[in-house]
């Protein structure tokens, strides 16, 4: 049976190479969709809190006054938008539409001796326009609760009033004011209303009333705020995110999707399914780095997440604080005016988004389209992934190369009844992974021909002189014979077939984790730590298992029989210490230094695109460098596992689908290129330094005598 397995293996590892090559070959239409959906959205937004700049103008002698101009200044600057919660009465109050009066208050102000048993809420309307617009939707809303409301005036003013204490009262939420809707309007701003799950039971008449004002008013996009989304908590018995989500559809309204939030909003991706995916992506800029943040900082911001994260939406939070330094009340605006607008020796952040083609706009969702002929195509780029997945495992046990291609067809069957996307992320993380190992694998097997030779009998014994050799792996450590210049050159085209073989996932990658979802952050590609470190740890494992001039079980047995010292120790907890650093700065939450920061942004000034750090400093321009060293030098074999960190980076690049696809060619392509100019100079110094020694050690010692 094993030798039967073996002749098969030998049969079709030609043609598992063969079914890769189809299914790179399947996924680059695939590729095609995705890139042309990424170009139908041009325009981006800028959103500013209205709320904010309401509390900021409640610090200024004259509040409404400063209110209208700093609207004028957000007009100029480049901001479109207002974002409007829903009401309550203290934001109305804060808006001076109204004022809010106790039970006691009001008594106090007639001259009357405070009720005993009354405890009510008196609302006083600003002005007669106001009373008309607000006192209807106060009055349904209190009433939906319960709560009795009823007619009153004081001093030539109209008011309600509502019979449950204040601070009940001013805790139910309302739609947004309808005065600022129509005033912004008019001002020539565009609406983004922000409405919460937080009026219940859901109430589908408030919701039609509410957004046929919104039409009215030419919104095109809503935000919600809080946890979940509109008619969530009574969407399970009652169905309401259907019904919301056909209010949506009717009036033409999309949804926006804010980025990094801590946990999804609940109900947001079955309401962005009910709505065809009509949605979205935005950057929201804290209150704290609105006012902390330099305006250079805040541009590049913007920049970067509309170029690399498909973000067309930017909400700008404002902040006001008293400053004991300053001993004045300070405010987060002018700083906002200067990041949007910029100044004569560096563009704001709407120049420089113009300038790459983004114009300031309103946000429009992407449009892509289902083809029919693309469900075909990614099941050939699966069988592809499968079949790559086969090769790795193969590459380590020969024996199970066949039946591992065969359980991952049955297996990929099955999980595709269970769950498509779980499949598609399962074969696209193992694809990465197999890609850049058996990349590296076969530059070691190039290096080992070119230097130990072909010594080793097909599923025979080693044929070297030092088979039983007592050190850990045996062989030669110094491989002499070849001029600098050959060496320079096999490694520059080792580097370069190393690099395409490891690209060979990245299809696999776009191909199958093809679905708007992911575009949008809706879906994310799980396992991305798996990908940064099962690469090195198998590229470890067969450098020192697989070798050495011993069998593997062998040199496993001599690894666990080292003695381990104080320096293993040391060492071990130096990797350790690396290896969690390392992991940290993978992902959306990676952390940079602020030298890596100022590089980016030198980068992102003179390039265009900024190339991954940990690529062209430092894996690429080692690989190189030690694919030169390996050809004369056996222990340079270990900088393959470090040349491992730059192989995945390129799948990992690919994998952030919310980065459009071009960057990211763009992005690895730039690595590679800069990688192997700094590796060519480690490699012209070391020989510099390595002719300096050489001279200094032949050097003859003179006679005292």
């Amino acid at each position: 049976m094993f030798q039967f397995l073996q002749q098969w293996n030998h049969k079709v590892r030609k043609w598992m190479w063969l079914l890769t090559i189809v299914g790179v070959l399947a996924a680059m239409p695939i590729g095609y969709l995705r890139m042309q959906m990424e170009e139908t959205s041009p325009e981006v937004e800028f959103v500013f809190n209205y709320k904010d700049l309401l509390q900021i103008s409640a610090y200024q002698g004259n509040p409404q006054q400063f209110t209208a101009e700093q609207l004028d200044h957000l007009k100029e600057a480049g901001i479109g938008t207002m974002a409007i919660f829903e009401s309550t009465l203290d934001e109305l109050s804060l808006a001076r539409r109204l004022t809010i009066y106790n039970s006691s208050q009001i008594a106090t102000l007639q001259n009357k001796t405070a009720p005993l048993n009354e405890n009510y809420t008196y609302v006083l309307f600003s002005d007669i326009p106001t009373q008309q617009s607000l006192s209807s939707m106060i009055e349904y809303v209190f009433e939906r609760s319960g709560i009795n409301v009823t007619p009153w005036s004081f001093d030539g003013r109209e008011g309600l009033v509502i019979e449950t204490p204040v601070e009940n009262a001013v805790v139910k939420r309302m739609p947004p004011d309808p005065v600022a809707l129509q005033d912004l309007h008019n001002r020539g701003f565009q609406l983004l209303p922000r409405l919460s799950d937080r009026t219940r039971p859901y109430d589908a008449e408030l919701v039609e009333r509410m957004f046929q004002s919104f039409k009215d008013l030419g919104v095109t996009r809503i935000l919600f705020d809080g946890t979940a989304v509109t008619g969530y908590e009574d969407n399970a018995a009652e169905k309401t995110l259907h019904a919301f989500a056909d209010q949506l559809n009717k009036h033409g309204i999309g949804i926006a999707a804010i980025e990094n939030l801590k946990a999804p909003q609940k109900g947001f991706n079955l309401l962005a399914n009910l709505t065809d995916y009509n949605v979205a992506r935005l950057y929201s800029l804290s209150d704290a780095d609105a006012m902390n943040l330099s305006p250079d900082v805040i541009a590049d911001r913007f920049l970067l997440a509309a170029k690399d994260r498909n973000i067309r939406m930017f909400y700008i939070n404002g902040q006001v604080l008293r400053s004991v330094d300053k001993a004045a009340v300070i405010n987060s605006l002018d700083n906002t005016y200067h990041a949007l607008k910029g100044n004569e020796e560096i563009k704001g952040a709407v120049a420089q988004l113009e300038q790459q083609g983004f114009k300031n706009g309103s946000a429009k969702a992407f449009q892509y389209e289902n083809k029919s002929w693309a469900k075909p195509l990614k099941a050939v780029v699966a069988l592809g992934a499968i079949a790559l997945i086969a090769l790795l495992i193969g590459k380590f046990i020969p024996v199970l190369l066949l039946p591992s291609f065969i359980i991952g067809l049955i297996g990929s069957a099955g999980l595709f009844v269970i769950s498509h996307s779980v499949l598609e992320q399962g074969l696209a993380l193992g694809a990465g992974i197999a890609a850049p190992t058996l990349a590296l694998i076969w530059a070691l097997g190039r290096v080992r021909l070119h230097t130990e030779g072909d010594q080793r009998m097909v599923g025979g014994p080693w044929r070297g002189k030092q088979e039983n050799s007592d050190a850990l792996f045996g062989g030669q450590w110094i491989f002499e014979g070849q001029r600098a210049s050959r060496r320079v050159t096999m490694a520059i085209g080792l580097f370069v077939s190393t690099s395409i073989i490891s690209l060979l996932g990245v299809p696999f990658v776009f191909g199958l984790l093809h679905n708007i979802t992911y575009s949008l952050v809706l879906q994310q590609f799980r396992g991305v730590s798996l990908l940064h470190l099962a690469p090195i740890v198998l590229v470890a494992l067969y450098l020192f298992l697989y070798t050495g001039t011993q069998s593997v079980w062998t040199n496993i047995r001599k690894l666990l029989s080292l003695q381990i010292t104080v320096l293993w120790v040391v060492v071990a907890g130096v990797l350790g210490a690396v290896g969690m650093y390392y992991l940290s700065r993978t992902g959306n939450s990676g952390q940079a230094s602020g030298m890596e920061i100022i590089f980016r942004n030198l980068l992102e000034t003179t390039i265009g695109v900024r190339p991954r750090f940990k690529e062209f400093l430092f894996a690429h321009p080692l690989f190189l460098f030690g694919l030169f060293l390996s050809l004369k030098y056996r222990a340079a074999w270990i900088l393959f596992i470090v040349a491992s960190i730059g192989q995945l980076s390129m799948i990992d690049t690919f994998a952030h689908i919310h980065t459009p696809l071009y960057i990211s060619f763009i992005r690895v392509l730039l690595g590679l290129g800069i990688g192997a100019i700094i590796g060519l100079v480690f490699i012209g110094v070391w020989q510099l330094a390595e002719g300096v020694w050489r001279k200094w050690v032949s050097k003859p010692v003179k006679s005292s005598a």
